[in-house]
C-alpha cells in the first residue's frame, strides 16, 4: 500500500483572516517570481481552497477561474466572519486505496481539472497552510520544461504511468515517473522493483505488446524516447539461462548491422556508458498514441515471445493522423475543432492534394486564400508520419488576424470557431469567381421539388467549394402569418444543425394569481404548458383553476424590482421569452371597456439609513404590485380610488383588529364577498361601487395613505380631501401605498412578498430518468413548429407589416458530412450556465430517412459517427477534447491537445459531447478507408 503523507498543524496562536491573507499573498508573490524547473508544487482540493478564500475575503467574492496568476487573487480587501476552515482534506482528489502491487504511490483521479477540482500551490504556500491547518495527503508535483523551445515551465500533474512487464518470470508492476526522467532512472527503478542488478536486464519499448526499441541510451529522457502514458515497458532478464531472451536482444541489434559480440557488450555495459543507439528506434518526433492494454497478469512467457516472434520489429508511429496539437494557452477549443476537420476523410484527401488552383484570391468575402493555406499546411503536418505534437502558432496567427474575436489566449466556444472555419474556408476556396445576382422567388403554390431545386441551383451558382460539396445541406422553411394566414415557403442552405437539448415538449411554469375584487387571497399555481407555446397557452392552463367568469379575464405581467416590468397582453407572445428566473403575476380583472385603465398599486415601506450625523428615512418599493381596473373617463374622486384599493386589499386584512376608524377587520376581510358584483360599465365613478353595501359604507371613513403619480410625475395625496383628480393619459395609472409600521400590523402582507420564480431548479440533484434524451428527440424539437422571437419578426408581404409568424423547418437535402451542434450553453438575464444533459446519440445507423421531407428521394439516409468534440467543466473555465475514429483502422482515439490515447467505442458517449460529426453511409459496398491515402503518399 502507498504510504499517505499528512501534515500536522502547529499549536501556535491563530492569526486573523486578514493576517493569513496578507502572509500567503506575500509568500505566493515571492515563490512565483523565482519558479524554476525542478521546483515542487502541491495539489490542494478546490473545495477546501475556495472555503479558505471566502474565509479571508468575506466581503469580496473571489473568482479563481478567470486566468489570473496565483498571487493576483489576493488583491482584495475585506475581513470575514465565516467559520475557519477545518484541516486540509484532499481525499476527494485521490482513489480510496492504491493497488497493493503498485509502485505508483498515491493515485489521483484521472479526470481532474485545474480550477475545477484542484489548485496548484507553490511549496512555500503549501508548507505555511499545513503549519496552520494540517491535513493532507500531500500531493507533490514537479515543475518541468515544456514547449518546442523547452523554455516554458509547467507543473507535471500527471507523470507517466508505465506498466513494467518482467520476463521470463511474468511479474508486472505499475510505476509513476516523470517524462523528464532519463532512461537510466527507469532502469534503476525497474531493477529496484524486481530486485535485479543493472547488468542483468535490458529494457524494451514494448508499445502495443511489440518490441519497438531497445532503451539503452541512459541519458535520453523518456519524453525524447517518445514514451507516453500507460505504455508497456518490457524488462527482459539476461544471464538467466534463457537463451531466447538474450537472443531477442541480439537479433534486434543484428537486424540493424550490429554483431552479436557488440550486442552483448551493449547489454552488459548499458548502465555505464551509451555506446550506440538501436538503429530501429523511432525518431525523436515519431507519432505515437498512448495505448492502454489490459493483459492477464498470468500471461505466459510463451505469449510474450510469440507476440515478438510473429511481428518482428515493427515501425512505431507508422499510423498517420495520430499527431497531437500543443496547447498554446487555452487553445483546446481550437485544437478539438481542428482535429475533427482534419480527420474528415474528404478534407484529408483534398488538402493533401494540390488545392491551390481552387483558391479564390479575389473573393472580398474571403481571406485572400491565407486561411485555406494555413489550414492546409497544418493538416499536412498532422497527417505526416513520424512527427511529434505540432504547435499551431502560424494557424492561430492567421485566425487572430481574420477573426479578432479569437485572438489572445482566452477560452472560446469551439462551435463558434468551427462555424467561422467552415465559412472562411468556403469563401477562400469558392470556385465561383464572379457571383451572379439572383433574386429568389417565393413558392407561390409551385411543387416543393421544383422550388427546392431552383433554390439549390441559385445557391450553387454563387457558392461552390469543397465545403459546400461535403458539409452543406438544405432545409425547407415554412412561415405562416398569424393574422392573414399567408404561407411563405423557402429552401435555405445549412452548414450544421444546432439542436436544443429538450427532454420533453412541455415546461412547468409557476404563476401567482391575484384578484382585484377582493374575492380571494393570492394563490400560487404551477401549470404545464407547451415549451414552444404562447401566452394564450399559459392563460388557458390557468383558466381551469381560476374559475373565471365570462366577464373576467387574466392579465399576465412580468414583475421586476417590485414593479410591473411589462404586461403580457398579446396572446401570441412566445413563452420562450419568459425565462425560468423571471417572476410572473396573473391578475384576475374585469374585461376592459372603453376608456378603462389599469391601476397599478405599488407597495412601499419605510427604510432608515444612518449617516454619520443624521438618520434619514425613505420609502422603497417592496412586495408584488396589485392591478385593478379604473373604468371611467375624465377626473375621478379620490374616494373612488380609495375604494378600488380597499377592495383589492380586503382579503389581506387581519381578523380581530380594529382600525382607527372603528372599522373591524372582520368586515374588511369579507367585504369582497358582496363587492365582487362590481359593474365595470358604470356610467359614473361614484356609482361604480355598491354604495348601498353597509360594509362598504363602514369602510368609507378610513383613508389609506395613497399617492397618485400624475402625468407630470408629481405625487398627489389621495388620503385627504374630496376633490377629483385627473388621471394621466397613459393606459396605466400608478398609485403608491406607503405602509407604516402601524398599518403593516393590520394586514397580512406576507402574501405580497416572495413572488416565486417561473421555475426554480434548486440545487443540483440526481434525477431518475427512465430514458435518456435521444438525439432523435432533439432533432424533433428542432423541427417542431414554433413562433418567431419578437426581435426576429417576419415582414408579411400580404399584411405589409411585421408579424410574429410561426416557423416550421423540415430537412430537405442532407450533406455527405452532417455536423450537429448540441446547444449546451443557455443564457438568462442573471446567469449563463451549461446543460450537462446526457444525449444518447447513435454511433452507427443514424437513420434520418423519416425526417427528410423530400419523399422523391427513395434512398435511406443513414449516417455513422466518426468524430465529436467534448466540453468538460463550466462555461469559460472548461476544457475541450475530441474523440475521433481513424476509419482505416476502425479504432477510436481521444485527442486531448498533445495527448492521444486509444479508447473503446463505449467511451465515446458521454454527457460532455458537444459537436457531432456524421458521415453518410454509402449504399454500395465502399471501403471504410474511402478518401484516406496511405502514409507514404501523405507528404508532397
Amino acid at each position: 500500500m502507498a504510504e499517505v503523507s499528512m501534515c500536522s498543524s502547529s499549536g501556535s496562536t491563530e492569526l486573523t483572516p486578514e493576517e493569513e491573507r496578507i502572509m500567503i499573498r506575500d509568500i505566493a508573490l515571492a515563490a512565483e517570481a523565482n519558479t524554476k524547473e525542478g521546483d515542487i508544487f502541491y495539489l490542494i482540493t478546490q473545495r477546501w481552497w475556495q472555503h479558505w478564500i471566502e474565509y479571508v475575503n468575506q466581503d469580496q467574492p473571489i473568482n479563481t477561474n478567470d486566468g489570473s496568476s496565483f498571487a493576483e487573487i489576493y488583491d482584495s480587501f475585506g475581513s470575514s466572519m465565516l467559520k475557519r476552515p477545518a484541516s486540509i482534506d484532499n481525499s476527494d482528489l485521490i482513489y480510496d486505496a492504491a493497488s497493493e502491487d503498485s509502485s505508483a504511490g498515491i493515485e489521483i483521479h484521472d479526470t481532474l481539472l485545474e480550477g475545477r477540482d484542484y489548485v496548484l500551490l507553490p511549496q512555500e504556500v503549501w508548507n505555511q497552510l499545513c503549519l496552520w491547518y494540517g491535513g493532507g495527503p500531500k500531493l507533490a508535483r514537479k515543475v518541468i520544461s515544456a514547449g518546442l523551445s523547452q523554455t516554458e515551465l509547467t507543473v507535471e500533474v500527471y507523470p507517466l504511468r508505465l506498466q513494467l512487464l518482467e520476463v521470463p518470470k511474468g511479474d508486472r508492476s505499475t510505476i509513476r515517473i516523470s517524462k523528464k526522467e532519463t532512461i537510466g532512472e527507469l532502469h534503476r527503478r525497474a531493477c529496484e522493483i524486481f530486485d535485479l542488478n543493472l547488468e542483468q536486464v535490458c529494457i524494451w519499448d514494448y508499445y502495443g505488446h511489440r518490441k519497438h526499441a531497445l532503451m539503452n541510451d541512459m541519458d535520453k529522457t523518456l519524453d525524447d524516447a517518445n514514451i507516453q502514458m500507460d505504455q508497456d515497458i518490457l524488462v527482459e532478464i539476461l544471464n538467466h539461462g534463457n537463451h531466447n531472451a538474450l537472443g531477442g536482444c541480439t537479433s534486434y541489434v543484428q537486424d540493424n548491422g550490429t554483431t552479436d559480440k557488440e550486442a552483448t557488450s551493449i547489454h552488459l555495459e548499458a548502465s555505464k556508458s551509451n555506446l550506440i543507439s538501436a538503429g530501429g528506434m523511432p525518431n525523436k518526433g515519431a507519432s505515437k498514441t498512448e495505448v492502454v492494454q489490459s493483459q492477464n497478469p498470468t500471461s505466459s512467457i510463451k505469449e510474450l515471445d510469440n507476440a515478438y516472434g510473429q511481428s518482428g520489429v515493427s515501425t512505431r508511429g507508422s499510423s498517420c493522423g495520430l499527431t497531437g496539437l500543443l496547447n498554446l494557452g487555452n487553445t483546446c477549443f481550437m485544437n478539438s475543432a481542428i482535429q475533427c476537420l482534419v480527420h474528415t476523410p474528404e478534407f484529408a484527401r483534398y488538402f493533401r492534394e494540390d488545392y491551390h488552383q481552387e483558391i479564390n484570391w479575389q473573393n472580398p468575402l474571403g481571406m485572400v486564400g491565407e486561411l485555406a493555406m494555413a489550414f492546409g499546411d497544418l493538416l499536412r503536418k498532422l497527417w505526416a508520419p513520424g512527427r511529434t505534437s505540432v504547435a499551431p502558432r502560424p494557424f492561430k496567427a492567421k485566425l487572430a488576424r481574420f477573426a479578432p474575436q479569437f485572438s489572445g489566449y482566452n477560452q472560446h466556444d469551439s462551435q463558434e470557431l468551427l462555424a467561422f472555419l467552415l465559412d472562411g474556408l468556403h469563401e477562400d476556396l469558392n470556385r465561383v469567381k464572379h457571383k451572379p445576382y439572383i433574386k429568389s422567388r417565393d413558392a407561390d403554390g409551385r411543387p416543393d421539388e421544383e422550388v427546392a431545386d431552383e433554390y439549390w441551383a441559385n445557391h450553387i451558382a454563387r457558392n461552390d467549394s469543397i465545403i459546400v460539396d461535403v458539409c452543406q445541406g438544405q432545409y425547407k422553411s415554412t412561415l405562416v402569418c398569424p393574422v392573414c394566414n399567408k404561407v411563405s415557403v423557402t429552401f435555405d442552405p445549412f452548414m450544421y444543425l444546432s439542436l436544443p437539448l429538450q427532454s420533453t415538449t412541455t415546461r412547468t411554469m409557476t404563476v401567482t394569481v391575484f384578484t382585484s375584487d377582493g374575492s380571494k387571497r393570492p394563490s400560487t399555481l404551477t401549470v404545464t404548458v407547451p415549451k414552444q407555446g404562447r401566452c394564450r397557452d399559459l392563460i388557458q392552463a390557468l383558466n381551469g383553476t381560476c374559475s373565471l367568469r365570462h366577464s373576467e379575464k387574466l392579465l399576465l405581467a412580468e414583475v421586476r424590482d417590485h414593479l410591473v416590468h411589462r404586461f403580457l397582453e398579446d396572446p401570441l407572445i412566445s413563452l420562450s421569452t419568459i425565462k425560468d428566473d423571471d417572476h410572473i403575476a396573473a391578475y384576475k380583472i374585469p374585461k376592459l371597456t372603453k376608456n378603462a385603465k389599469y391601476l397599478q398599486l405599488v407597495h412601499r415601506s419605510q427604510e432608515q439609513v444612518t449617516s454619520d450625523a443624521d438618520i434619514m428615512s425613505g420609502w422603497r418599493p417592496f412586495g408584488t404590485p396589485l392591478v385593478s381596473v379604473v373604468s371611467c373617463e375624465g377626473p375621478v374622486k379620490k374616494d373612488y380610488l380609495q375604494r378600488i384599493v380597499k377592495r383589492a386589499l380586503s382579503p389581506l386584512a387581519k381578523i380581530g383588529t380594529l382600525m382607527d376608524t372603528d372599522v373591524s377587520d372582520s368586515s374588511m376581510s369579507h367585504a369582497g364577498e358582496d363587492l365582487h358584483h362590481h359593474d365595470s360599465s358604470a356610467e359614473t365613478c361614484t356609482s361604480s361601487l355598491n354604495s348601498d353595501d353597509p360594509k362598504s359604507k363602514a369602510m368609507e371613513p378610513f383613508k389609506l395613505p395613497l399617492q397618485l403619480l400624475n402625468e407630470e410625475n408629481v405625487c398627489i395625496e389621495l388620503s385627504s380631501g374630496e376633490e377629483a383628480v385627473k388621471l394621466p393619459p397613459s393606459s396605466s395609472v400608478l398609485v403608491y401605498i406607503d405602509w407604516s409600521q402601524k398599518l403593516l400590523k393590520k394586514f397580512d402582507t406576507g402574501y405580497l412578498e416572495n413572488l416565486p420564480e417561473v421555475f426554480k431548479s434548486g440545487p443540483v440533484m440526481k434525477k431518475a430518468r427512465t430514458e435518456p434524451l435521444s438525439l432523435y428527440s432533439c432533432l424533433e424539437s428542432f423541427l417542431r413548429e414554433e413562433p418567431l422571437v419578437p426581435e426576429d419578426m417576419w415582414f408579411c408581404p400580404q399584411c405589409k407589416e411585421r408579424r410574429q409568424a410561426s416557423k416550421k423547418l423540415d430537412l430537405w437535402r442532407l450533406p455527405e458530412v452532417l455536423v450537429i451542434h448540441l446547444k449546451r450553453f443557455s443564457y438568462s438575464r442573471s446567469m449563463k450556465h451549461k446543460l450537462e444533459t446526457f444525449v444518447n446519440f447513435p454511433i452507427h445507423d443514424f437513420d434520418l430517412t423519416n425526417y427528410v421531407a423530400n419523399k422523391n428521394n427513395s434512398q435511406r439516409q443513414l449516417y455513422e459517427l466518426y468524430a465529436l468534440t467534448n466540453h468538460y467543466g463550466s462555461m469559460g473555465s472548461g476544457h475541450y477534447t475530441a474523440h475521433i475514429k481513424l476509419i482505416d483502422e476502425n479504432r477510436w482515439y481521444s485527442f486531448d491537445d498533445s495527448h492521444i490515447s486509444l479508447i473503446n467505442e463505449e467511451e465515446v458517449k458521454s454527457a460532455a459531447a458537444y459537436v457531432l460529426f456524421y458521415r453518410r453511409v454509402k449504399t454500395e459496398d465502399v471501403s471504410l478507408s474511402n478518401g484516406v491515402q496511405s502514409c507514404a503518399s501523405a507528404q508532397k
